[in-house]
């Protein structure tokens, strides 16, 4: 029997797409295409309206062949929506999602006594709510490892839904990380993404996420790299900041900082100062030679003016972001700003994001040229791909034409921007 997984939305979902269909693999299902699947499990995303939009139009194209089963936050929030797409979706809550988990044998064991796939699912019963069940041992979609180290958000930030979905913040026990972390290491991956919703929430009433990576440094091996997935700026502090130094943490940072006005961060409920984001982006670069620092930007926030944005813009443009995921505000149902009186017209909100979209681009072909003829490591993907420690796409041209090996880490120099090629690797 065939499933496919398509995931929307955060990294924290990517990693729980791939402990789903790690417990599918060796349950027997093959993951195949969406085209050739049975069964597909869409994780879902509520992030914007565009992401549930996506999901929903994909949930028709998938269920006109297969069964379909929705999961992740807009299936939390919105289930009976979900629900009425078609009558071959099932809805799994957030809160439900590792139940996913032990569904593949039972659907194995429905479907030998004779149910149909639809009944198999809908049979289904069991409810597992372990936040930190998804625990993978092998990693189907990518050559890193993902481990899921934290939930929920204590924020209310007021154009945020996924607060909503998911709950308060909790965090997976320290023990228990550094035990899942060197069950990987022995498995063979050579790198961690540390996951959550908010990651830098991570057992913020105790001794942070700091402490946690500089135990993780102590446990792992020299050739463990660990990589952090998004960082908000509030948690941030010296102690996690200092843990960069060493060198196998991997020089691609991401913060989301939607916006560089004081007025409009008050306005939403953003719990730091710029000062404090310009303070983490200098450390960051003293720690680390040219790292790859990215963020998220909010154009159009409720009360946001020209004066806002052109703050926003200059310190976008004087910090000299790798990339910029801009994203134009959207009233999301539930949220403290979803009846919000100052909102900024459509069409200047859409053309704020346009104008970051272009410096986007041009200070992403600036980082990308000035690669060129540095050493670097590309941990190895599909083909002759791979990434790069500071996280760029790169081709692996191995001498004589050999194959890369995935999963493995290739030494070599920057040779080419375009594409990014790194050459000779041994």
């Amino acid at each position: 029997m065939n499933v496919y997984i398509y995931t929307l939305g955060c990294r924290l979902n990517q990693a729980e797409s791939e402990a789903i269909a790690d417990r599918f693999s060796k349950a027997g299902f093959t993951l195949s295409a969406a085209g050739d699947a049975d069964l597909v499990i869409v994780n879902s995303c509520t992030v914007t309206s565009k992401a549930e939009q996506k999901a929903r139009r994909m949930i028709r194209l998938f269920a006109r062949r297969s069964e379909v089963i929705v999961t992740g936050c807009y299936a939390q929030l919105e289930a009976d929506e979900v629900s009425s797409l078609s009558d071959k979706v099932t809805v799994f809550s957030l809160k439900e999602k590792a139940s996913l988990l032990t569904l593949p044998g039972h659907i194995r064991s429905a479907v030998l006594s004779g149910l149909s796939l639809h009944d198999a699912v809908r049979s289904f019963t069991e409810r597992n709510t372990d936040l930190f069940a998804f625990d993978a041992s092998s990693f189907e979609y990518h050559s890193r490892a993902y481990l899921k180290i934290q939930d929920g958000c204590d924020n209310a930030c007021g154009y945020c839904r996924t607060t909503i979905a998911r709950g308060s913040s909790v965090s997976l026990d320290t023990d228990e990380v550094v035990r899942r972390a060197r069950a990987i290491e022995d498995a063979g991956f050579h790198e961690i993404m540390l996951t959550g919703v908010n990651l830098t929430m991570y057992d913020h009433d105790g001794d942070g996420l700091g402490a946690l990576v500089e135990k993780l440094l102590s446990s792992l091996g020299s050739g463990m790299r660990l990589r952090l997935s998004s960082m908000e700026p509030d948690h941030v502090d010296d102690r996690l900041l200092d843990t960069l130094a060493d060198y196998r943490m991997q020089p691609h940072f991401h913060i989301p900082i939607q916006s560089a006005s004081p007025a409009v961060l008050r306005r939403v409920g953003r719990l730091y100062s710029i000062d404090h984001v310009q303070y983490i982006i200098e450390r960051m670069r003293g720690l680390k030679d040219d790292p790859f620092i990215a963020c998220d930007v909010i154009t159009g926030l409720p009360g946001e003016t020209d004066d806002d944005f052109r703050l926003t813009y200059g310190f976008l443009e004087r910090n000299g972001f790798a990339a910029m995921h801009v994203f134009p505000y959207s009233p999301r149902k539930g949220t403290p700003l979803y009846g919000a009186r100052d909102r900024v017209e459509e069409r200047v909100r859409d053309e704020r994001a346009e104008e970051l979209r272009k410096l986007s681009a041009r200070h992403s072909r600036e980082y990308i040229a000035r690669q060129l003829g540095r050493e670097t490591e590309v941990l190895a993907e599909e083909g002759d791909s791979g990434t790069t420690g500071n996280y760029l796409k790169a081709r692996i041209a191995l001498p004589g034409g050999r194959a890369a090996v995935k999963g493995m880490i290739y030494r070599g120099i920057v040779t080419s921007t375009d594409p990014v090629t790194v050459s000779p690797c041994v």
